[in-house]
């Protein structure tokens, strides 16, 4: 028999072990976010804030705060980018940082959105800040 007929075999067989394979892709990240908040430490003194944006609202403002995300209505539509816009300029006003500290990361055309605030602030500052403004 030929070398190669052998190497196929064994890729071929069976596996055996039965063993569960680690979690890979959307369920993974999504148990690491929600184990770590809707806040967390991106490194380099910046930090991320998972936010779930509610757009076409008469004003903005931070809705909920829970373990997932960052609820924001913002007043402005879905089109052109115009959400974005003011959910970065929002979120900079409630979190008392210049414009340009804020930026959208992920989630530009979805309901869903990582933004980025480059600031030497703790996460818990944040997510203090953000609470009471959904408080309020």
């Amino acid at each position: 028999m030929p070398a190669f007929c052998a190497f196929r075999r064994v890729l071929s067989a069976p596996v055996r072990g039965g063993g569960a394979m680690p979690r890979k892709g959307k369920e993974a990240a999504k148990g690491a976010a929600a184990a770590a908040g809707p806040v967390v430490a991106a490194g380099g003194g910046s930090v991320r804030v998972a936010v779930r944006a509610k757009p076409g609202a008469r004003c903005s403002a931070v809705t909920d705060v829970t373990t997932e995300a960052v609820g924001v209505a913002i007043a402005a539509p879905p089109s052109e980018g115009e959400a974005n816009a003011e959910l970065c300029r929002y979120l900079s006003k409630v979190l008392e940082v210049r414009k340009s500290d804020v930026i959208l990361e992920k989630g530009g055309k979805s309901r869903d959105k990582v933004v980025k605030i480059l600031v030497s602030m703790t996460p818990d500052e944040i997510l203090e800040k953000l609470k009471k403004e959904a408080s309020s």
